[in-house]
């Protein structure tokens, strides 16, 4: 006998298949921030058990697009002031923490792959797909540590963030201008070309600020505060 007698290696179950789908339903708008995700109605459209769709509501909870409240149930996220303050934060420590030393050979070629990624994508004019693009230079950032462990943390975080950012930027026209978005990273890119840490640290903190201020601001106003 062995430590993997009995061990049974299956397909993709139906509930990850129902998860994903409704990842990508929520990561592209079509839930609105804390809707309630109905597990009678979603099962019945799609011609399924309640408890499958119940496991793969669970399975969206641990990704962090699900909440449970009493009474209520599966809830569709919703951002705060001090959630997307958290989240900028985080997203600030990682990648500062990326770029305190010069990035080189790969890992400034995974750096510059991404970039001409972003810069493909943004003449587009995609709004989802740029939103996606963005996080993902910034995502090939942080993978510059080297660490799967912190790779896996930042992807959780930005799953988060990119849908704040569809939901909060939905009347937003920023996406319609490709220079302007990729106007916002040549200060970061042009310090990490030239191999300067400390520059490419401050432009970061700034993009990442400027950036935080502006979700800050559409959440504000949707709360009728601005």
């Amino acid at each position: 006998m062995t430590a993997l007698d009995g061990l049974v290696v299956r397909r993709t179950t139906t509930a990850q298949q129902v998860a994903d789908g409704l990842s990508d339903r929520i990561l592209a708008g079509a839930f609105r921030p804390g809707e309630r995700l109905r597990e009678s109605a979603i099962a019945t459209e799609l011609g399924i058990a309640r408890n499958t769709v119940r496991e793969a509501v669970r399975l969206l909870e641990l990704g962090g697009l699900v909440r449970f409240e009493a009474n209520r149930g599966a809830m569709i996220i919703s951002p705060t002031s001090e959630t997307v303050a958290e989240l900028y934060a985080a997203r600030e420590h990682l990648e500062t923490a990326a770029l305190a030393r010069p990035l080189r050979d790969g890992r400034l070629a995974m750096v510059e792959a991404a970039h001409d990624h972003l810069a493909e994508v943004a003449a587009s004019m995609e709004r989802a797909a740029i939103v996606a693009a963005d996080l993902a230079l910034h995502a090939a950032i942080v993978a510059t540590l080297g660490n799967r462990r912190i790779d896996a943390f930042y992807a959780g975080l930005t799953r988060e963030l990119r849908f704040y950012l569809m939901a909060l930027s939905a009347h937003e026209r920023e996406y319609e201008n490709p220079s302007r978005v990729l106007a916002e990273h040549v200060p970061l890119m042009a310090a990490i070309r030239a191999g300067d840490p400390r520059g490419a640290q401050r432009a970061a903190s700034h993009h990442i600020a400027t950036n935080a201020d502006q979700v800050q601001r559409i959440l504000a106003a949707g709360n009728g505060q601005g």
